[in-house]
């Protein structure tokens, strides 16, 4: 008679989640997964199959979890400028508060793992494209609304969007100053004039 399992899957995966986000995949061992998810190793391997699985799983979670929480408001069907400065600014606001200096999942993993694992880098990639298509449909909606410049190119401007959030996320695990990343923000905002 197989054993019940005596833990919820989600939370368990959110723990080792933040466990990843604050160590990194290589910076994780099995024995720290243990201890923050609070479970044996043999649940693990019968519940995640391995360290691998588990961290491609976490990711999910934090995309299902942190990047839809923090894109919301991109998704809504009137969403334009205001909504991409408002993402800045609060990136900002949650960056200058985390003591852990963890950044982002996603980015740190980008860095981290890069394409020494394709199957892990074509996810990390899907979720890059994501937010930009995310930003560009917000850039064009900002157009034709004539918050920006009839000349500026949605497209290009999300891509360089995109680009500044990730650097706004690197440079935050290592100087979370207010001021510092409030000019980075104030001066990639510029380009949307």
């Amino acid at each position: 008679m197989a054993r019940k399992k005596e833990f919820e899957r989600e939370k368990v995966l959110g723990q080792a989640m933040e466990t990843f986000w604050r160590y990194g995949y290589e910076g994780t061992s099995i024995q720290d997964l243990v201890q923050s998810m609070g479970i044996n190793r043999g649940s693990i391997y019968d519940t995640f199959k391995d360290k691998r699985s588990l961290f491609k799983a976490a990711l999910v979670h934090y995309s299902d979890t942190f990047v839809s929480s923090m894109f919301a408001a991109l998704r809504t069907p009137d969403a334009s400028k205001q909504e991409i400065i408002d993402l800045f600014y609060e990136l900002v606001e949650k960056a200058i508060i985390d003591s852990q200096y963890k950044g982002c999942l996603i980015t740190n993993s980008v860095v981290e793992i890069g394409h020494h694992d394709p199957e892990i880098a074509a996810h990390l990639t899907e979720e890059i494209q994501k937010v930009e298509e995310l930003l560009y449909e917000a850039l064009v909606r900002a157009k034709k609304k004539g918050e920006i410049q009839a000349n500026k190119d949605p497209r290009a401007l999300a891509r360089h969007l995109v680009c500044s959030l990730k650097g706004l996320r690197v440079i935050s695990k290592i100087n979370p100053e207010k001021e510092v990343l409030l000019d980075m923000v104030d001066v990639t905002l510029s380009v949307l004039g």
